[in-house]
């Protein structure tokens, strides 16, 4: 209920780690945000940084395991926290962590090809007369084969 909505710009930095939980998904890495300020002799200086760590679950981690990887520029939206913990030392540490919403690449700085992710399979399959149809509202596709809504 009291989530702080969070969004960062930046560069994935760790090799991203994929774990499951029971039935559910993890894909896990951190993210840096740094800031560059033009000085008064027209030169670029290094800012502030942010680090993060960003947790995808579900469907979002299936996506972003599929596509993105170290070092890809990246815009994360989701719900930022503060994550406390003891390290092996037995000292108490704390983390910023984001439960990501939406992921995508940064396309200030990359290009990227859109594919769905495959539906899941429930029950038996529809009679062959009416799988165009179907087809067609499950994906919300219209006849040129793009999608309704993103």
């Amino acid at each position: 209920m009291f989530e702080t909505p969070f969004t960062i710009v930046g560069h994935i930095i760790t090799n991203p780690v994929r774990l499951r939980f029971g039935d559910q998904e993890l894909y896990k890495f951190r993210v840096a945000s740094n800031s560059r300020r033009r000085t008064a002799d027209g030169t670029w200086e290094q800012g502030n940084s942010l680090y993060v760590t960003v947790n995808c679950w579900g469907n979002l981690a299936t996506g972003a395991s599929a596509s993105l990887m170290k070092g890809d520029a990246v815009v994360v939206v989701g719900h930022v926290h503060t994550d406390e913990y003891d390290d092996k030392d037995g000292v108490r540490r704390s983390s910023v962590e984001v439960r990501a919403t939406a992921v995508g690449p940064d396309l200030s700085r990359h290009t990227a090809k859109i594919a769905p992710l495959p539906k899941p399979v429930a029950g038996p399959a529809p009679a062959a007369e009416d799988d165009a149809a179907v087809d067609d509202v499950e994906t919300g596709a219209d006849e040129g084969g793009l999608p309704l809504s993103a």
